[in-house]
């Protein structure tokens, strides 16, 4: 006689803003990202992509990409999404939309990262409802951004959730999607996993309120040598933007 299947439980994120408190949920290093985390580790799943679509004339006339060097400087943005409106006993925690005052900080900090000139190239974001909306009034926002690379990931969503497992977890994501030219890559996501990614990689204790951004930045000819010589507390907290 066989055993029913065990049902597999759905995780729920709470939005609310966690802070990064407890050295007990910090693993002592993040894995070199060479070995993949693990040679049974499953590439993570996309379920949609966006990239730029150019003309044979424009890619003709483009200049040729600059050199790699062992002194590229590569930015990472850590955004957690805008403010959202708790939705009604029927709407999911993963459908919620963004509330009035959302929207407004989604256009400001829009605003601040063109001022700064922190335009990434490459977007890795979770596909809650709340994180695609921030993500599209950016877009409206921000001049050139509509040429970076979208990747929304599920696993974005419920990674956060769980205690010291989202640096490992963007570095894995960085690492796969990323190429050697992209210098700036912005990750987008909920709390309690942000804040707590950003303090571990920095070092400092960070707190990232709705629509804030952790502006990090490290050295290395790729993502995962970035990653390598920084490891935990290497990367330069350049400042935390909010609207």
């Amino acid at each position: 006689m066989r055993a029913a299947p065990i049902p597999n439980p759905t995780l729920s994120l709470s939005c609310c803003c966690c802070r990064f408190a407890s050295p007990k949920c910090v693993p002592s290093a993040i894995p070199n990202p060479r070995f993949r985390f693990g040679a049974s580790s499953a590439p993570l799943r996309s379920v949609s992509v966006s990239t730029p679509v150019a003309s044979a004339s424009s890619s003709a006339a483009e200049e040729p990409s600059s050199p790699i060097t062992a002194t590229s400087r590569r930015r990472l943005i850590l955004l957690r999404h805008a403010e959202s409106v708790w939705g009604g006993r029927f709407t999911r925690d993963h459908d919620r939309p963004l509330s009035e005052v959302g929207q407004s900080n989604a256009i400001s900090i829009s605003q601040k990262l063109e001022q700064m000139g922190w335009i990434p190239e490459l977007i890795l974001s979770s596909d809650a409802t709340r994180t695609k909306e921030t993500l599209e009034i950016l877009r409206e926002n921000i001049k050139g951004l509509n040429q970076a690379k979208v990747h929304f990931i599920p696993s974005f969503y419920s990674i956060a959730a769980m205690d010291g497992q989202t640096a490992e977890h963007l570095q894995k994501a960085i690492c796969e999607f990323s190429t050697d030219e992209i210098l700036t890559v912005m990750c987008m996501g909920h709390n309690k996993g942000w804040e707590e990614a950003a303090s571990m990689l920095s070092g400092d204790t960070v707190e990232l309120k709705t629509c804030n951004a952790a502006l990090l930045e490290a050295s290395g000819r790729s993502w995962i040598e970035a990653f390598s010589a920084a490891g935990l507390g290497g990367w330069k907290l350049h400042g935390i933007l909010k609207p």
